[in-house]
């Protein structure tokens, strides 16, 4: 036991040793400053792609990231998240609008830090995210707030911080929210989630438009309830808005709620009730296996037409559509283990890191960072937590050795934002690569970070 014991304070020791030298290369853990790698050749201009036989990001070759940082980590390309962002916002160019990014995909801060700058707004779903909104340098007046459980200090701190819009999803949460307003001398701005019950054909976990689901406010009861905020002291009407769904790789649903919305919106013009702005909420998928998303371009071409003459400034949630593709998580291979029934490539990434595969059946395409010649399996790409359903990738034809890298595509949504520390394992690091130069924008968590918050119990006395 005393071996095992000076084992483990070896390999604590070793990673954190290597994290204080990530630390001291980046400047800090936060990565104020920068470390720089060794350019690839003819790099990817893009994102992720292949040079001379290995997969780099961006112009950082991601073996080279693997070294300076350890794995599991999450590497992003700042080019892709410059991309899809002026992509999304520059459809809508010839219209009043404004982007705002559904932060609960990724609130990595440096990630937060990009939109700001970009002129992006914030579609948050608790305190927790408008904090980091605030501490990225976001604009609170660039903020709408949705989910349907906000409590009266979320509330009050969103008051305060003055931000855009309340995405009221309920009779009850609008009563408690004038309250709250009323009780410290604020006007709370608010919108309506409105629930078109329109399918949007996508898995049922993230499905939210239907009436089945828990959000939004029924679209038959909706103008009542809107009429009784109109009539609320501590309550300014200033929107309405919706969200159906992730994911959705079809057209048709999206324009089947927007459709309903406007029909609302210009029932509630008829009834004096004047809106400021108009709230599509986001959904717009991304390409993980065989998908073809839906352009953006036909996206916006399909709202312009829909809102052409009207005089309402348009809010847009996207959340995966931008970062979704920025991201890999890049992990080694640890264990080759042959079976009778299946191979299993045993990797220390796990799902308590990417969680997707394991909670959705989600697809990650997983691409070798220096691909060998030959000798193809199939394996399932496993983590070492103690559940069965620890995976991250089932049934892929690849070519695999112990100590070899793996990407896991398409893991820049949903992914660090979902991860935990079951099995009490530290979290992995973020880094984000600009061009030939990597930022540290998160250290890797250790073991005395997942004991800071807790304390042992009192010895009970024996009187």
């Amino acid at each position: 036991m005393r071996h095992q014991g000076s084992v483990a304070a070896g390999a604590e020791k070793r990673a954190a040793d290597r994290d204080a030298s990530a630390d001291r290369q980046s400047g800090d853990a936060a990565g104020d400053d920068i470390a720089r790698a060794s350019p690839a050749v003819n790099a990817p201009v893009n994102g992720f792609g292949y040079v001379a036989g290995e997969l780099c990001a961006e112009g950082v070759p991601l073996s080279v990231l693997a070294e300076r940082y350890g794995t599991p980590c999450y590497v992003y390309s700042r080019a892709t998240l410059v991309h899809a962002f002026e992509a999304f916002d520059g459809a809508f160019a010839d219209v009043p609008h404004l982007v705002c990014y559904a932060m609960k995909a990724n609130a990595s801060l440096a990630i937060l830090d990009l939109f700001a700058q970009l002129g992006s707004g914030f579609d948050i779903v608790s305190g927790g995210e408008l904090s980091r909104v605030l501490a990225a340098g976001g604009d609170p007046a660039k903020v709408v707030f949705s989910g349907v459980g906000k409590s009266d200090l979320e509330m009050e701190a969103a008051l305060a911080s003055g931000i855009l819009c309340f995405n009221v999803e309920s009779a009850s949460e609008l009563d408690h929210l004038a309250a709250v307003a009323a009780r410290i001398g604020k006007v709370a701005p608010i919108s309506l989630r409105v629930n078109p019950d329109v399918d949007p054909r996508t898995h049922a976990y993230i499905a939210t438009g239907r009436k089945e689901s828990k959000f939004g406010v029924a679209s038959g009861d909706a103008h009542a309830l809107y009429r009784r905020a109109a009539d609320m002291p501590s309550i300014a009407v200033r929107g309405i808005d919706m969200h159906i769904g992730s994911q959705i790789g079809e057209l048709a649903p999206h324009r089947e709620a927007a459709l309903r919305l406007l029909s609302l919106a210009d029932a509630l013009a008829a009834d004096g009730i004047a809106l400021e702005h108009i709230d599509f909420g986001g959904g717009l998928g991304i390409r993980y296996r065989d998908e073809t998303p839906v352009a953006i371009d036909d996206y916006a071409r399909m709202v312009r037409e829909l809102v052409r003459g009207r005089r309402e400034r348009l809010l847009f949630e996207p959340g995966r559509r931008l970062v979704g593709e920025s991201g890999i998580l890049l992990t080694r291979v640890r264990i080759v283990k042959p079976g009778a029934a299946r191979n299993f490539a045993i990797v220390d990434a796990a799902m308590n890191d990417l969680l997707r595969p394991s909670l959705y059946g989600a697809w990650h395409d997983v691409d070798p960072v220096r691909p060998r010649g030959s000798g193809k399996a199939r394996f399932d790409i496993v983590g070492p937590i103690c559940e069965s359903g620890d995976f991250l990738a089932h049934d892929r034809m690849l070519a695999l050795g112990e100590g070899d890298l793996l990407a896991v595509r398409s893991a820049g949504a949903y992914g660090m934002s979902m991860s935990s520390n079951y099995n009490a394992r530290p979290r992995a690091c973020e880094v984000l690569v600009d061009g030939c130069v990597a930022h540290l924008i998160r250290r890797r968590e250790t073991t005395a970070d997942l004991t800071a918050h807790e304390t042992r119990l009192p010895r009970r006395s024996n009187a």
